[in-house]
């Protein structure tokens, strides 16, 4: 590569001096600038850099998109590194990035992982813009350093990729994909042999050989498929992953008509196969959100996250001219499902999608009767979920006697960890509140595919006993309590957003409220010092795995019973969340309010009590952090 011109060189940087003096650009980003225009390490980058650095002079624009690619190092979150695609800059997704990535994750591989043989990964990519790049580029990277690929071709889910590792014992795997973001973003996720996604130390180390890349070697893609490095493998895959997840399927009715959407992404090669396997032969795609595309144009704000009820509206529209009975829908890499249907069986009748939790709920009640049913049912099942998602989870798992943990942290991986630390034998069902479910041992993670399946069958056992998937979901909650939550997501993007977020967490931290929407605080979980935190500054240490998450138990006065004793974990009842997102610029706030079990004549004026504390709740919750 022709090395840049000195001239342009120093025209570059007394621009960049500019910047900086006027307050345009902060320092860390001209430092970083500085250094991808200077080293050689960066050199491939150099010449684009000072191409967007000259075009800043006629927009001053520019220079704001520089300093958010530049003024920190994308970090790995929950699920890998995520974020906006930028063709330059250490805080963005680009083929240095990405690069250094996958070279930090082979020497960390072939340093930490010493069996015979040639290491190998897993690649898989779903339908983002640039996707089936990043995942060349990663396998050029991986071979490049001793590797073998197994690598499937077009676009995959990601579970189908967290078996696709399982399946062939590779000792690690690689999906490019940035799940429910934006269409700027694309990311990677990581996986460590076994198919769960990278957990400590593993994780940690892996950013440790990313944060020391210098030189991300490659060889060609072409000439490893030539000499046998690289094997594709989604015809095989593709076969082995649907009979996987329909070893889930019980015997029943089928008697459902299913509008299903992948939302644009690769729904359709796993979800559509499974429901036809599993006998659902009314099951139609909705058209407009068909076709694999990363704008996600049909798709209200673009964004394809089935976690937002707007996504699925123009496919309500369509279940209820035609008297569909359910609607589904899977985010772009086909791990989290939503679902919306009737609330009654009445023509006519109004439409309402589900959260995650009250899929959640309506999931893990249907495993454990299906087992029970069955007479297979064990003490020794045991019902995995989060820390964050609703309490009504243990309620169900308790009252069918099986094993309910739900003191981990966020993110699918803890769930796929935990799977083998209790014993695959064991494990019957997990979920999360933002859509993610798992029945089966197929994988390590979560899997829309199979969550479609299970509530299908729901649905059509429901179906023929005249009742639908709201009212059973009334049901539970006249039988367990009815738990209602709510999510409050607040953007917080750049180096500001990033301070503002650490310092709400701080004031959460440091000054204990009274009380939250009129209920008073019980105490303060803070999961970051691992310590509860009670009024007049008492701290006490507990056990827990570490995470930036604090939790506030709340009294309900006209429940004092549910409470707990001082030092247990009740389920999230009357509570609230609060956590910085590891996958988006932004923080994110769990509000859970709970009222005992009841008759059904009480249900609809118990709910609309409990909104309303949810509502104070939020109300307050902005008020006291400023958002």
């Amino acid at each position: 590569m022709t090395p840049m011109s000195a001239d342009l060189l120093d025209d570059c940087l007394a621009q960049l001096d500019r910047a900086h003096q006027d307050g345009t650009i902060t320092d860390h980003s001209v430092a970083t600038i500085r250094t991808w225009l200077t080293e050689a390490r960066y050199s491939e980058f150099a010449e684009p850099l000072a191409n967007l650095i000259q075009r800043a002079k006629s927009d001053k624009d520019i220079w704001k998109s520089l300093d958010d690619a530049y003024w920190t190092v994308i970090p790995f979150g929950t699920g890998g590194r995520r974020g906006k695609m930028f063709p330059v800059g250490s805080n963005a997704i680009n083929d240095r990035t990405i690069g250094e990535s996958a070279q930090g994750l082979a020497e960390y591989v072939t340093e930490t992982c010493h069996a015979e043989g040639e290491p190998s990964c897993t690649i898989a990519y779903d339908t983002r813009h640039r996707s089936e790049h990043f995942a060349k580029l990663c396998s050029e990277v991986l071979l490049a350093a001793g590797f073998k690929i197994f690598f499937l071709r077009g676009f995959r889910s990601t579970p189908e990729l967290s078996y696709a590792v399982r399946y062939t014992k590779s000792t690690c795997g690689i999906m490019v994909t940035a799940s429910h973001n934006p269409p700027s973003d694309n990311a990677v996720k990581v996986y460590w042999a076994g198919g769960v996604q990278v957990l400590p130390p593993h994780d940690k180390g892996i950013i440790e050989h990313v944060m020391q890349a210098n030189e991300i070697d490659r060889f060609p893609f072409e000439d490893g498929v030539q000499k046998g490095r690289v094997v594709f493998m989604e015809d095989e895959i593709d076969t082995a992953f649907v009979e996987a997840v329909l070893k889930q399927a019980t015997p029943g009715v089928r008697d459902l008509s299913v509008i299903y959407t992948p939302l644009h992404g690769v729904g359709a090669t796993a979800v559509l196969p499974v429901l036809q396997g599993a006998g659902f032969q009314d099951v139609r795609l909705f058209g407009p959100q068909a076709d694999p595309d990363g704008d996600f144009p049909n798709v209200p704000g673009h964004v394809a996250n089935p976690e937002n009820p707007a996504v699925m509206s123009g496919a309500i529209d369509e279940a209820r001219s035609q008297s569909d009975d359910v609607v589904m829908a899977s985010d772009p890499d086909c791990d989290r499902l939503g679902a919306a249907a009737a609330i009654d069986g009445v023509s006519g009748s109004e439409w309402k999608a589900f959260t995650g939790n009250q899929l959640g709920a309506l999931l893990t009640d249907w495993v454990l009767k299906k087992r029970r049913d069955q007479e297979k049912l064990r003490s020794a099942d045991t019902v995995v979920t989060t820390l964050v998602t609703s309490g009504l989870i243990r309620c169900i798992g308790e009252k069918y006697g099986v094993n309910v943990i739900d003191w981990l942290q966020v993110g699918f991986k803890w769930i796929g960890r935990t799977i083998d630390d209790i014993g695959a034998e064991n494990f019957v069902f997990g979920c999360e509140e933002s859509h993610g479910y798992l029945a089966g041992t197929h994988v390590r993670d979560k899997d829309a595919s199979v969550a479609a399946l299970l509530l299908a069958e729901l649905a059509a056992d429901l179906k023929s006993h005249g009742k639908t998937l709201h009212q059973k979901l009334d049901e539970i909650f006249c039988a367990y309590g009815c738990h209602l939550e709510r999510q409050v997501a607040i953007k917080l993007p750049g180096a500001a957003g990033m301070d503002q977020m650490r310092e709400i967490m701080a004031v959460l931290r440091e000054d204990l409220p009274a009380e939250f929407g009129g209920l008073p605080v019980r105490r303060a979980r803070d999961y970051g010092q691992l310590k509860f935190l009670e009024s007049g500054g008492k701290e006490t240490p507990f056990e827990g795995e570490q995470g930036d998450l604090v939790i506030f138990d709340l009294i309900d006065p006209d429940c004092p019973s549910n409470q707990g004793s001082e030092h247990d974990f009740p389920p999230l009842r009357n509570a609230i969340a609060a956590r910085p997102s590891g996958t988006e610029p932004k923080i994110k706030f769990y509000l859970f309010a709970f009222s005992p079990p009841l008759a059904v004549e009480e249900l609809p004026s118990v709910k609309q009590v409990l909104e309303s504390r949810l509502d104070l709740l939020e109300k307050d919750l902005r008020r006291r952090v400023g958002v």
